[in-house]
């Protein structure tokens, strides 16, 4: 993983009330959110950074000790 669990946790709580905010703010602009579409964009978010999180992390390592011809 990319990031501890306990940090990935973090990241998750806090963007839960940035998503709340973000609702607020492009209210603001005339963009209005129902909040099942607050949910989905939540989740969408959540949803990419455990993707991000799980996705192996690329080692300088492994890329030289294959080195292309």
């Amino acid at each position: 993983m990319r990031i501890s669990k306990g940090a990935l946790l973090v990241v998750v709580a806090v963007l839960v009330p940035i998503v709340v905010e973000l609702r607020t703010a492009l209210s603001w602009f005339g963009v209005e959110l129902s909040v099942l579409e607050t949910v989905v964009l939540g989740l969408a978010v959540v949803a990419a950074l455990l993707a991000w999180a799980a996705w192996p992390q690329e080692d300088d390592t492994a890329v030289e000790s294959h080195p292309s011809d």
